[in-house]
């Protein structure tokens, strides 16, 4: 094993790697178990269904909005490992919390009035885990691993994250919360022991004083780093991109059930879909870019990224109309078919047998390929342009821009449903924010290539 993957057999680096795919596993598997059981269980129009799912992303993002500030502090004046066993035995109390919830759900107990805020409560606490986690993940690796191997690593971890989400997605769609339950507290235990794992990180410097005003610390924090014009254009660019991510991921189950017609399954095979493209660009751009960190494709790529959203929204438009003559009846093996739409939703079998699916998930793919390429670039470039004490603090302020641009995409996602805008004309939004990605990336390029 060369290249790349042999950092996958070095204990500076392994062991960081299979926590944090266990934690983005983890995140998945509960969010979505939620959300698809609210979504095709609970609700029955798509405006209350856009807004639930944009809640739910809502609330997982606004602990990096308020806390990042904070876990950045302590990322870079505390000892990294130390703090990666801490947030992880703290994911297995999380997980207990949302398993009650999920278990009330499949009972059906008091699920308005209980169940469904005990769910989001630990999804909003697993958002403020991950804010602790994150900024850690991507410092930690100018600490562990060589100048050379850096953009390797990040674009492992972002691979790795999304493979973890794929795996949690397609598993969250097709087990009971019950299962689902049990799954997300024996998976934060696994992440608690990996994490024990992970070597000894000790700040660069004497462990200082911590502002824990959250507010103060993390105005201070932003401005200390956009006034820097080359991290002010990284941190746009990739807040700009994960806007367009936020809005996507909400819009998914929604789309999935009221304009394709099918079930939780399939809403689960497109999140797979994205999380299997955005795995292959982040590698894929690494091999481009032969370790070098640079901005060089991020404007092509996201530019290429529009137009798989333009492909992906007229696919979407027009499935409807191809729907006739290609509907199997899922009631039988035989492939009878009907003259009409049936009432109940498509399975995976009758999905795949539409004559957009091809072209649906074809789009679908390029918007992953071509976002992974965009991003990781950019994250390396975060982690590797500042002093190795300053690393997490980077990265933190560019959690708290990043999660305020996608906390307002969701809300703006929540108003355009409620004033009639349906989920496949707000794929333009998505397309025309591409085009401000690229001219802040463009403009990044120029600043340091």
């Amino acid at each position: 094993m060369t290249g790349t993957f042999a950092l996958l057999k070095q204990r500076r680096f392994l062991p960081l790697f299979v926590t944090q795919l266990l934690g983005a596993f983890n995140d998945n598997l509960f969010k979505n178990a939620m959300v698809l059981f609210v979504v095709y269980g609970v609700f029955n129009d798509e405006a209350s269904e856009t807004a639930f799912s944009a809640i739910a992303t809502g609330l997982f993002i606004l602990p990096f909005f308020l806390l990042s500030a904070l876990s950045g502090q302590l990322a870079d004046t505390r000892d990294k490992a130390r703090i990666i066993r801490i947030v992880k035995f703290c994911e297995i109390l999380i997980m207990l919390v949302g398993a009650i919830g999920l278990v009330l759900a499949w009972l059906g107990w008091a699920v308005h009035l209980v169940a469904i805020p005990l769910m989001l409560l630990a999804l909003f606490a697993m958002g403020i885990h991950s804010t602790f986690f994150g900024p850690i993940k991507y410092a930690i690796l100018p600490q562990h691993l060589k100048s050379d191997e850096v953009l390797a690593g990040t674009g492992l971890v972002e691979a790795g994250t999304y493979i973890a989400i794929l795996a949690g997605t397609i598993l969250a769609g097709v087990i009971d919360v019950e299962w689902a339950a049990i799954g997300v507290v024996v998976v934060a235990a696994l992440g608690y022991w990996t994490g024990t794992k992970v070597p000894p990180a000790p700040p660069e410097h004497e462990e200082t004083g911590i502002d824990w005003h959250i507010v103060r610390s993390s105005i201070a924090l932003v401005r200390g780093t956009m006034h820097i014009p080359r991290l002010y254009l990284a941190i746009l660019s990739i807040s700009f991109f994960w806007t367009i991510g936020a809005v996507l991921f909400i819009q998914f189950p929604p789309l999935v059930k009221n304009i394709l017609h099918a079930d939780k399954s399939v809403a689960s095979l497109f999140l797979a879909v994205f999380s299997i493209g955005i795995a292959i660009g982040s590698v894929a751009v690494n091999r481009l870019l032969k370790g070098q960190v640079s901005a060089r494709y991020s404007p092509a790529s996201v530019i290429v990224m529009g137009v798989f959203v333009l492909a992906f929204y007229w696919v979407c438009r027009d499935w409807g109309a191809n729907a006739e003559g290609l509907l199997y009846d899922i009631y039988s093996w035989s492939s009878r078919v009907w003259s009409t739409p049936p009432a109940r939703l498509y399975d995976i079998q009758g999905f795949l047998a539409h004559d957009g699916v091809i072209p649906l998930l074809a789009s679908l793919l390029g918007i992953a390929i071509s976002g992974g390429m965009f991003v990781v670039p950019l994250y390396a470039f975060l982690t590797t342009t500042v002093p190795k004490d300053q690393t997490a603090r980077t990265v933190a302020a560019n959690n708290i821009v990043n999660s305020g641009a996608m906390v307002a995409g969701s809300l703006l996602a929540i108003g355009l449903g409620f004033a009639g805008v349906g989920v496949v004309d707000q794929l333009l939004m998505s397309a025309i924010m591409c085009l401000v990605s690229a001219w802040l990336a463009q403009k990044l390029h120029r600043a340091c290539d």
